[in-house]
């Protein structure tokens, strides 16, 4: 049964590597990632979808297959949507299991990914919630557990 990761990138490595990193941690390890690329990512977009294979692989999963949507703008909200709403769609007609994460991106773009999550039904909608800004920009293990949170708002709105 197919388990796949759909996520927006960020400039931030963190941002994007973090969340995935918990819901390993949680026992959701992906065998598919889905990553939206936007246009400012440049040089970074190679080293954080590495890093997120990795993430996988160290915490047990099989080396998953990596999905690229490439954007050529930013504001191509369509485009953005399609994302989504394909992979939850296929993944779950296939009897998968799909989480989005909200929580890497431009403040639009984790709009569209919880409303996308949501209203297409995602199993999980996830955001890593970090209560310290003192913690911001490091590495989730190296984040003390007391100040992290994954949050699944299909759990909150459930």
């Amino acid at each position: 049964m197919t388990r796949a990761w759909i996520t927006t990138m960020s400039t931030h490595l963190e941002a994007v590597v973090n969340p995935l990193a918990a819901a390993c941690e949680d026992g959701f390890l992906p065998d598919e990632l889905y990553v939206l690329e936007n246009p400012g990512i440049g040089d970074q977009f190679d080293e954080i979808t590495s890093m997120m294979e990795r993430v996988v692989v160290e915490y047990g999963g099989d080396d998953p297959d990596l999905s690229v949507t490439h954007l050529d703008e930013e504001t191509d909200f369509q485009r953005i949507v399609d994302h989504f709403r394909g992979p939850i769609s296929q993944v779950r007609d296939d009897g998968g299991t799909v989480a989005v994460d909200v929580t890497p991106g431009r403040k639009f773009m984790s709009a569209i990914a919880f409303q996308a999550g949501i209203q297409f039904e995602a199993n999980h909608v996830f955001y890593l919630y970090l209560a310290e800004s003192q913690f911001y920009g490091r590495i989730y293990a190296d984040v003390p557990k007391p100040t992290v949170e994954l949050i699944d708002f299909q759990e909150v709105f459930g």
